[in-house]
């Protein structure tokens, strides 16, 4: 136990822990953006949904909805963890398509030639970026004891009631 009485294995000691807070909205930029992404281009996101799936085009706008309004809620105190859990689930949800981008050659086609190479490789990179997303997903969905890097019972939400 450490002085304050957290364990001292308590993720939310390392050196991160004061950058939780900008981190979290820079997380919500990213779905925001990538899920307006959906809207702009909706049908290079359409090729890679695997063909098995029904309405492509369709899957491409719920899934950009989901997005914007997790991010939307990500950012929010009161809807954080609920809205990171959202994006845990979200980022199961098209992990298929990631797959599919990788294995069926489908990255290739949206680089020019010399570049396909590039777009493969990014591709398989992609998969295992997936877990360090669900890991950055999963830390806001812990409770807000060190939410903003304050000492316990000294979050931003514990200040706003004083």
């Amino acid at each position: 136990m450490s002085d304050d009485g957290r364990a001292l294995d308590d993720p939310d000691d390392g050196p991160l822990v004061s950058r939780k807070r900008p981190l979290r909205y820079a997380m919500s930029a990213a779905y925001v953006i990538a899920g307006i992404a959906h809207f702009l281009a909706p049908k290079a996101f359409a090729r890679v949904v695997p063909p098995g799936l029904p309405k492509a085009r369709v899957l491409v706008y719920l899934s950009g909805i989901a997005e914007i309004g997790l991010g939307l809620g990500v950012a929010c105190d009161r809807t954080r963890r609920g809205s990171a859990w959202g994006i845990m689930a979200l980022l199961g949800a098209v992990f298929p398509a990631n797959v599919y981008m990788a294995t069926d050659d489908v990255a290739a086609e949206f680089a020019p030639d010399r570049l396909s190479g590039v777009a493969r490789a990014a591709a398989w990179a992609r998969l295992p970026l997936q877990g360090v997303l669900l890991l950055w997903a999963w830390w806001y969905t812990r409770p807000d004891s060190v939410d903003d890097g304050q000492p316990p019972g000294r979050s931003g939400d514990a200040q706003r009631r004083q």
